[in-house]
């Protein structure tokens, strides 16, 4: 069985051989790149730098070898731009605040200020205002918020969806170009294109716009879901419209090569509770996750994934009914996310993609032994009759112990018989 396979039939709620390994599918299934050079030293590769493949979270490029070594069945549909606005390509050296020899695109341009943050502008541009932050002694940036006086009066919805338009033939070339790779690998192929996540927050502040207009500010963006709500429903109406014809280009190309369609990264859980009620999810959220799912069931063969963090186990049956195949990351230590609860209640009507092990306490701080029994704990719960894909809650942080993210690849490896 190759992976392809593998993954495919833990998506059709089958057991496979074994339970299926994502790591770098997505920009929210990687790792941080001072841990891709970790894994590189320790499996005695050749010591070379790493490609900075998404700087706002300062993730990695996961490359073929360490994908062969780790046993991974995933491959990205790689994006064009990353989300400071530029395209990936042309790479240059760069050495970040930690001291780590990296790979960084042309257009990833940095100030340094006094105190010692590192600034770094949209599209490259150093005429436009920064839009992105990282203060000595953290390991990515933070988005720079550049909110404009609001003028109730004038509100234009136009105003955000400056950044949704309808894909060029460019955009198709750049698809297209990696087609082939990606038929020849025997991974499940994972991806998306723009413009599907309703009111993902990360996305708000607009870091890949030079001058973003409209409401910007993530506080006034929850605010307004409430306060003006008609005004929200015309942004994501017409995002909508735009997103389905996208769709219709981007499976021209793709076709049947993708398995699994990035839909949205939008959150509704915190720690211990949520953003919105179900009622709001219903009512301001799910008719459009409706259309685009419904859209890509009705005419592909694609799995939907659905990205949310946080205590969601409440609204898992309104991502079902709203047409999402796949939750990821399955955040066990927020409040109401027991695995065996999960498993038990939704098990047979959605995928578990993540909530391999905890990223916040057990992965970072326990002991190599703890994180082996918490792997094999969850892979015990959630393999059960497929409907599972490993990987770690969200992504792999900096600083994490070298000697756990190994723990954790061999205790899957072992749960697989492979060790």
């Amino acid at each position: 069985m190759n992976s392809r396979e593998r993954v495919k039939m833990a998506l059709n709620h089958q057991q496979p051989d074994q339970i299926p390994i994502d790591f770098g599918g997505t920009g929210v299934t990687g790792m941080h790149i001072s841990n891709v050079a970790d894994l590189r030293n320790f499996y005695s590769l050749e010591k070379q730098p790493v490609k900075l493949i998404e700087p706002y979270q300062m993730l990695g490029e996961i490359d073929e070898e360490l994908i062969e070594i780790l046993g991974i069945d995933t491959s990205p549909l790689n994006s064009q731009k990353t989300m400071f606005g530029f395209n990936n390509e042309n790479w240059k050296e760069f050495k970040t605040p930690w001291g780590q020899e990296v790979l960084v695109p042309e257009n990833f341009n940095i100030t340094q200020e006094q105190n010692g943050d590192l600034l770094i502008y949209p599209e490259g541009d150093f005429s436009a205002p920064p839009s992105g932050r990282m203060p000595p002694g953290s390991y990515f940036f933070d988005s720079i918020i550049r909110q404009e006086p609001i003028d109730e009066k004038n509100l234009d919805p136009e105003d955000n969806l400056e950044e949704f338009k309808l894909i060029t033939d460019e955009d198709l070339l750049f698809y297209k170009k990696q087609v082939q790779a990606l038929k020849a690998s025997n991974r499940a192929v994972i991806g998306g294109v723009g413009g599907t996540g309703f009111g993902d927050i990360a996305f708000v502040p607009a870091p890949f716009l030079k001058y973003p207009k409209g409401i910007r500010d993530v506080e006034e963006w929850y605010i307004s879901t409430v306060a003006r709500r008609d005004f929200i429903h015309e942004i994501f109406s017409k995002q909508c419209d735009i997103a389905l014809q996208n769709l219709e280009k981007f499976y021209s190309v793709m076709g049947d090569v993708l398995d699994i369609f990035f839909v949205c990264g939008t959150d509704f859980g915190t720690q211990t509770s949520s953003f919105c009620s179900t009622d709001t999810y219903e009512e301001l959220y799910a008719p459009y996750y409706k259309k685009v799912n419904q859209w890509i069931h009705k005419n592909t063969s694609w799995k939907t994934f659905k990205h949310s963090c946080g205590a969601v186990e409440n609204f898992i049956p309104h991502f079902i009914d709203s047409g999402f195949d796949i939750i990821n990351p399955v955040q066990c230590s927020a409040t109401g996310m027991d695995p065996q609860i999960l498993k038990n209640k939704y098990g047979e009507q959605i995928v578990f993609w993540g909530g391999g092990v905890d990223t916040q306490k057990t992965l970072p701080f326990g002991s190599a032994e703890e994180v082996r029994k918490e792997v094999l704990e969850r892979c015990e719960i959630f393999s059960s009759n497929g409907g599972f894909v490993f990987n770690s809650i969200h992504n792999v942080q900096a600083r994490t112990p070298l000697e756990n993210i190994v723990a954790m690849i061999n205790a899957v490896k072992e749960f697989n018989g492979e060790i």
